[in-house]
């Protein structure tokens, strides 16, 4: 019985320090690490293989989950050279916005986990979770890779 209190008290305390850790996200190399992603999406934006080029890491990969018509869920796999190449052939002006990005860093890794919101001119095409991984090689944040959801009903403002 004390023991299951004394566990129970430690967990009490040791939550504040967690809650703490999470709110230090704001720091220099995860403000560098939401620039990154800002870059990437500047370059899907532009619509612009070789910007896109310069923030990824080619053995990387982009993956999206989605629901097809008949319901299943389906897996799309792409390299980052694959994905770059397919930029141009995206109709309209494309936007996407990361809504409350959660950045961990730990040395040269890090990882965001954020709700997005994706538009074509102006209107809301669809929304999910991004999960992207980053490293840091030659001192720069550079995006391994990017797995998101995609949906078209439960977005921000609809």
């Amino acid at each position: 019985m004390y023991l299951k209190m004394a566990f129970a008290l430690a967990l009490c305390t040791a939550a504040p320090a967690l809650a703490q850790h999470e709110e230090h996200g704001a720091d220099s190399e995860s403000r560098a690490v939401l620039a990154t992603i800002d870059r990437m999406f500047d370059a899907l934006a532009a619509k612009d293989p070789a910007a896109m080029a310069t923030v990824t890491i080619a053995e990387g990969r982009a993956t999206a989950a989605t629901v097809g018509a008949d319901g299943k869920e389906k897996l799309h796999f792409s390299t980052w050279g694959e994905f770059a190449q397919r930029l141009p052939g995206i109709p309209g002006a494309p936007v996407e916005k990361l809504v409350d990005p959660h950045v961990h860093v730990d040395g040269p890794i890090a990882m965001v986990w954020s709700p997005y919101i994706f538009t074509l001119d102006g209107k809301p095409s669809h929304c999910g979770i991004n999960h992207v991984d980053l490293v840091k090689q030659d001192g720069a944040w550079r995006v391994l890779n990017i797995t998101w959801t995609q949906r078209k009903t439960g977005c921000p403002g609809q």
